[in-house]
């Protein structure tokens, strides 16, 4: 993945579909030799099985897409199922309709079981050329891949506020123009990955000394960059508890991280009518980056239940009908 998912209890789990669900996973879903769904007409199956992840972010948006679908007049139901290679031949199978994925990760790990692990990455920072392979990728498997709203969750850098207003700091490349070193809290993949220590140096310009591999975005690799060990941590656009750590993210104003944009991904049999568009299309037209960091600090450290955060968020901008 390229941007951190983070872990919380599923808030629904229908246990009477494991038993299909796994039996299905473990054949590795349906062939694309023999899914017949794909050249059929678009359906509007009435009853909806929407899946998430298991981690909070994807928890909020299930019951989100779960509440707006059974507004419309659908019968909907969670299923919580945390890895992808589960859950991913169930949404091609049917047996899961509806899942919120992230553009650039999805791109990448369809792209991966459908070319090989070694195929080149198709998920970039260009969110167009993004879709584009997305889209390419997932119609043989009969999913259709709604369009991108404003949200994005992708890798992010922060430092705390203190540090960023000494050295006057907004972006990336102000940081990478200060000439500073900077130790850098983050997973110990970041001394490889492109997005990480090499990009920050080729395409900023920043001077990293060093990687402390404490995690990404965990509580220890904020704690050292709020107790000045480290000067920057990784951690993502929607991490609730920044705040928390006296932390701020600097923009990634040359965009090195890839388009990791919230999109809904569909069965095309059951799930891929119009009308399905048209009511998660509503959710995208107004959520925001900024939202989702909000929705996920509610759940992740005020201990609400995601489906009253995704009720009260959902009120709050006119999606859900009184």
């Amino acid at each position: 993945m390229t941007a951190l998912r983070r872990r919380a209890a599923a808030t629904a789990v229908l246990l009477p579909l494991l038993p299909l669900f796994l039996a299905g996973a473990c054949s590795g879903g349906p062939s694309l030799e023999n899914q017949g769904a794909v050249t059929a007409p678009p359906g509007d199956s009435k009853h909806l099985t929407i899946g998430t992840a298991g981690f909070t972010e994807s928890d909020v948006l299930a019951q989100m897409y779960a509440l707006l679908l059974k507004q419309a007049g659908y019968s909907t139901k969670i299923l919580s199922v945390a890895n992808r290679e589960l859950y991913e031949p169930a949404l091609e199978s049917g047996q899961i309709d509806v899942v919120p994925e992230y553009a650039a990760t999805f791109a990448d790990w369809l792209n991966a079981k459908t070319n090989g692990a070694k195929a080149p990455p198709v998920g970039s920072p260009d969110l167009d050329a993004t879709m584009k392979a997305l889209r390419g990728l997932a119609a043989p498997r009969g999913l259709i891949v709604l369009d991108p709203g404003k949200a994005v969750d992708q890798n992010a850098f922060a430092v705390t506020a203190a540090y960023a207003k000494q050295h006057r700091l907004k972006t990336l490349s102000d940081l990478g123009a200060s000439g500073l070193k900077v130790r850098l809290a983050a997973g110990d993949e970041c001394v490889q990955r492109p997005y990480c220590e090499p990009g920050l140096k080729k395409t900023y310009g920043i001077d990293v000394t060093g990687v402390d591999p404490k995690g990404v975005g965990t509580t220890p690799s904020k704690q050292a960059v709020q107790d000045g060990k480290d000067q920057m941590v990784l951690t993502t656009t929607t991490d609730a508890t920044l705040s928390d750590f006296g932390l701020v993210l600097l923009a990634d104003d040359k965009h090195l991280q890839n388009a990791d944009y919230i999109v809904p991904v569909v069965n095309r049999s059951r799930a891929g009518s119009e009308r399905v568009a048209k009511v998660l299309g509503a959710l995208n037209s107004v959520l925001t980056t900024q939202d989702l960091a909000s929705m996920n600090q509610q759940v992740d450290s005020w201990r609400r239940l995601p489906e009253d955060v995704a009720r009260s968020y959902l009120d709050s901008k006119g999606l859900l009908k009184r």
